[in-house]
């Protein structure tokens, strides 16, 4: 039956494919199913996804260009999968599913990134584009809340190091260290170093957090 809605809601931590991508001999890249390791959970996952999203919209395909509107709950604000790889993993489920006849109809996406460490999951609403159409808008909030602080990866550090310093050398300011939120120079005194003096923050940015 061809129907105008379909939402899907699969329990769990959200995972994504290129965690669970291994190559051949050739250098092709493989996903492995049923080889009893680790990297057969990313294909069981789509398999879920695929069933849940039959089970839940029985009879339905969606055959049209589609505005797909994605919310992603994570146990941790931190530790969690790349939001953008997200969303590869989870259409080729939905394709699988054949809720959806192609994953290239999804024109229009919005994610939104939440967090609930009793119920990880994700929510996926889709609308056709022919009755449907988004609105969205940045509004600045009256009072700002902390920010959430990221740190690069161990094996990004050395390169952004690296960076920083064609950075400073740029700005014929060489005895200064960047600031690790907003990347201004910092003077002598008027920073606060942190991660065990690797890294340095402004003043102004210091107080921003508290």
């Amino acid at each position: 039956m061809i129907c105008n809605y379909a939402k899907v809601i699969i329990k769990g931590s959200p995972i994504t494919k290129s965690n669970f991508k291994l190559s051949n001999t050739q250098g092709r890249a493989i996903l492995p199913y049923d080889s009893g390791k680790y990297h057969d959970r990313y294909a069981l996952y789509e398999e879920q996804i695929a069933y849940e999203a039959r089970c839940q919209n029985p009879n339905t395909v969606l055959n049209e260009s589609l505005i797909a509107i994605l919310k992603v709950y994570y146990k941790s604000k931190k530790r969690h999968p790349d939001t953008t790889n997200i969303t590869k993993s989870i259409f080729d489920g939905i394709e699988k599913s054949g809720l959806i006849i192609n994953d290239a109809q999804i024109r229009r996406l919005i994610i939104e990134e939440f967090y609930d460490k009793d119920n990880p999951r994700f929510e996926l609403e889709l609308f056709p584009e022919s009755e449907y159409h988004v609105e969205y808008s940045i509004l600045k909030k009256e009072k700002p809340e902390k920010p959430i602080i990221y740190t690069p990866p161990a094996n990004k550090k050395n390169k952004i190091i690296s960076c920083q310093n064609n950075l400073k050398k740029e700005s014929g300011d060489s005895n200064s260290e960047l600031c690790e939120i907003c990347g201004k120079p910092i003077k002598s005194k008027e920073g606060v170093s942190i991660n065990k003096g690797s890294s340095f923050i402004c003043n102004n940015c210091f107080k921003k957090l508290f």
